[in-house]
């Protein structure tokens, strides 16, 4: 048996990485007859990066155990479990989903990799809607280990099950979201970050490079390693309780003066806008995506070393 992946762009791509790194067959499928052209040669330099840091032995083993299709049924035909990667719209999800729910095995699992669109949007009318849930990378899913599990109100228990231990046997970091919510967890953590750091700048406070600067060479050093609760349990000496004791009020004087979240307006944006491109043009971002993702190769190749 083997895993499908239904959608071939970044996250589908990097999803392939994910399964064939681990030892599974992959068959890939894209209804764009380019994607499925070029997606190949695109899976193999990533590897090629990944090879670069020694996160992957390789390339070329890993390449023979991905096969791209020229339909969704070939694709999915005996699939163990299906990871749906198509663009972040909801009747693009519910077309894909009906297309799934015809083709799948009695057992078969579909994960979809919607950053917020709750399973529930696009599964309700299906058959089998009990196979479908939500499993959320960050991307690019295989240097980001993260996946949110989130299952609809009618998804069948072992689905989750299944979801859950196909993403651990893989390496990745599956979390389980109890009940339905926008924005699931990742989403909703980085949004009360983001409410912030625009109000700061917009309130003149401190530059956008000055709030980057924070979480960069500040907060983000400890969160590379350790979560929010973590954080505060150890930066107080009995503990979690001293901390929310001592300082559970500033928070709340905090948190009391964001009560009328505004959206982000358009000259706000444009304000933003200008200073990013101050430090990387329109014409650098594409090389600066390349330069995080190293950058976050040689963050997993030295927590690997960690660990071993």
């Amino acid at each position: 048996m083997h895993i499908a992946i239904a959608g071939a762009g970044l996250v589908g791509a990097g999803w392939t990485i994910v399964f064939a790194r681990a030892g599974e067959t992959v068959k890939l499928y894209d209804a764009s007859e380019v994607s499925r052209a070029r997606v190949r040669d695109d899976i193999r330099g990533r590897l090629g990066d990944l090879k670069n840091y020694d996160l992957v032995d390789d390339v070329e083993a890993i390449m023979k155990r991905i096969e791209v299709c020229d339909s969704l049924a070939e694709a999915v035909d005996g699939a163990k479990y299906v990871q749906e990667s198509v663009p972040e719209r909801v009747p693009l999800k519910q077309d894909i989903s009906r297309e799934l729910s015809a083709l799948l095995g009695n057992k078969t699992v579909v994960g979809s990799s919607t950053s917020g669109i709750p399973a529930s949007a696009f599964t309700e009318d299906l058959s089998n809607r009990g196979r479908f849930l939500v499993a959320h990378p960050v991307n690019p899913p295989y240097l980001v280990p993260v996946v949110e599990v989130a299952p609809a109100p009618w998804t069948d228990p072992d689905a989750v099950e299944v979801a859950m231990s196909v993403m651990t046997a893989v390496g990745q970091s599956p979390i389980l979201v109890r009940r339905e919510i926008e924005g699931f967890v990742l989403n909703r953590l980085q949004g009360v970050l983001l409410r912030e750091a625009w109000a700061l700048f917009e309130e003149g406070y401190a530059s956008a490079e000055d709030i980057d600067k924070t979480v960069r060479e500040g907060l983000g050093l400890r969160w590379s390693f350790i979560g929010p609760f973590e954080t505060i349990d150890l930066n107080a000496p009995a503990g979690v309780r001293e901390y929310a004791e001592v300082l559970g009020p500033l928070y709340h004087s905090i948190d009391a003066s964001r009560s009328d979240p505004q959206p982000w307006s358009s000259v706000l944006i444009e304000k933003v806008e200008a200073e990013r491109r101050e430090y990387v043009s329109s014409e650098e971002l594409e090389e600066r995506r390349n330069w995080r993702d190293r950058r976050l190769m040689a963050l997993a190749a030295h927590k690997k070393k960690q660990e071993t």
